[in-house]
């Protein structure tokens, strides 16, 4: 057995291959992901599986591969301010996924967790937090904005289990029709501000 695993262990050259044998399956789990178990008679295992090489039993048993890594991206918004005003606002995010969450993730979301729930949690908060504000407070309560935004992503993507990693707002303009004193000198096209950094 142990002839057969070092012969086949030699493959293991191209990163994350995966290996079959008559015995086993050897598979590797590069840095910055993890990888969960589908069991055909258990399903999904409870323990993520860290960086390595591991091993599993053929058509029985199947790693999945997850993503860990901080990446980036931009959520862009139309949504209406408290007194009906036009707002178009872009939040950049990090959601890395809680590696300990990863088997609720796979059995509750699915693989492509990452193209489908950050993007929608992001955009019904943004929506959320813009209603409770009027056109002007959008720009001169920017701080409470901010925190407000950052509390509600926190909260929301923990029951995801995702992780509110960065979130930086890239983006904020206001409709043409928005008049009002301090803000009729130019004050309301794009801003850019940190919402919050480094968490976690």
């Amino acid at each position: 057995m142990f002839e057969s695993i070092d012969k086949f262990g030699l493959a293991l050259a191209v990163e994350g291959g995966v290996v079959n044998s008559k015995l086993c399956l050897i598979y590797n789990v590069d840095a910055g992901h993890r990888a969960v178990v589908f069991d055909r008679f258990r399903g999904i295992q409870a323990i993520e599986v860290g960086k390595g090489t591991h091993f599993l039993t053929p058509w029985l048993q199947k790693p999945v591969i997850f993503d860990c890594r901080s990446q980036p991206r931009n959520v862009p918004v139309i949504t209406g301010s408290k007194d009906l005003q036009n707002v178009n606002i872009t939040l950049r995010i990090i959601f890395p996924p809680v590696a300990s969450q990863l088997p609720r993730i796979f059995t509750r979301i699915g693989e492509d967790h990452d193209e489908h729930v950050p993007p929608s949690i992001t955009t019904e908060i943004l929506k959320s937090v813009v209603a409770r504000f009027e056109g002007g407070e959008l720009i001169t309560q920017r701080e409470l904005i901010s925190r407000q935004l950052s509390d509600d992503l926190t909260e929301r993507a923990a029951t995801f289990g995702l992780l509110l990693d960065d979130a930086s707002l890239t983006h904020l303009t206001l409709g043409k029709e928005f008049i009002g004193g301090s803000q009729t000198d130019g004050s309301a096209g794009s801003r850019e501000g940190q919402i919050c950094g480094g968490k976690g």
